[in-house]
């Protein structure tokens, strides 16, 4: 049976940014949901100082509940050598940090799509770079897992390996037990594309999940396309909404994942509109995943 884990994506400029709020009053909150662990993100201010990372951990795990996932964003695509040996060494650590806290995934991204960069340097430029934190993950019994991703709140450029061709051209070209999908389905729409074909070809490739259900505010895809190559973070027409009130097919969805004997994570990008909010997604995917995988 798939397990619940809760990512703080209302709070991240609070988290990252400010400070306004501390990782152990996200902790405290958090603990009122009813799931099985917490994503952390490899930025949050509090990790900053690596002492610190065995007493977040005990602080989870006191609570019956584990750090399965660490959510990071690797930009491996500059054509700069030099930068991308950097964003290796850096991902090589984020391993260790997530070895630290007791997960077993460390996200990977292929990198920002710079329009300088061809897609088969781009790929090219990924793939080797991922493939070069692989062996470091694998001594720390950490896989590797690779998001269809958007756009990282902080990144100027959209995610390189969005549409669904250049990311399972990516992904096929990475075999390792130590290395998998980390499924998004709203990433999916928001590429124009598919989820539920996305999840068709790379189904045997997924180990964990991102639940979330996206709406956009005004406007139409196509002006989402314009708005996001030239600013940084999320366009502002985008918005996480609550799950199962969306553009996504969780029966469809669960139904794909069963069906090839998935029982990984599932964690939940939520609580934009309130902690109430991110509560009443925790209660649809409770049911969800009873019902669909009984």
């Amino acid at each position: 049976m798939p397990k619940l884990a809760a990512f703080p994506k209302a709070w991240m400029d609070p988290l990252c940014v400010d400070g306004s709020m501390s990782l152990n009053e996200w902790i405290d909150l958090s603990g009122k949901l009813d799931v099985d662990g917490l994503e952390f993100y490899s930025d949050f201010l509090d990790l900053k100082d690596e002492s610190g990372w065995s007493d977040y951990r005990k602080r989870v795990e006191d609570q019956g509940r584990s750090i399965p996932m660490l959510c990071c964003s690797p930009d491996f695509t500059h054509p700069d050598p030099q930068f991308r040996q950097a964003q290796v060494d850096e991902e090589k650590r984020w391993t260790e940090m997530c070895h630290e806290l007791g997960g077993n995934y460390c996200r990977v991204l292929s990198g920002q799509r710079r329009p300088e960069v061809s897609r088969e340097d781009g790929v090219a430029y990924a793939a080797e770079c991922i493939e070069a934190c692989i062996p470091h993950a694998a001594e720390r019994g950490i896989t590797l897992i690779m998001e269809n991703h958007y756009k990282d709140n902080y990144w100027t450029y959209p995610e390189f390996a969005q549409q669904m061709d250049v990311f399972c051209q990516l992904v096929d070209r990475i075999e390792s037990p130590h290395f998998g999908v980390n499924y998004d389905p709203s990433n999916t729409i928001l590429a124009g594309e598919d989820p539920l074909e996305l999840l068709e070809r790379v189904k045997e490739r997924v180990v964990t999940m991102h639940a979330s259900d996206r709406f956009l505010l005004e406007g139409s895809l196509e002006d989402l396309r314009k708005e996001e190559m030239d600013s940084v973070g999320y366009a502002q027409r985008l918005n996480h909404g609550e799950i199962g009130k969306g553009l996504n097919d969780y029966d469809a969805i669960f139904g794909t994942l069963k069906s090839v004997g998935f029982d990984g994570w599932i964690s939940i990008e939520d609580g934009v509109d309130g902690f109430e909010q991110m509560q009443r997604s925790v209660c649809f995917l409770r049911e969800k995943i009873k019902a669909v995988f009984g």
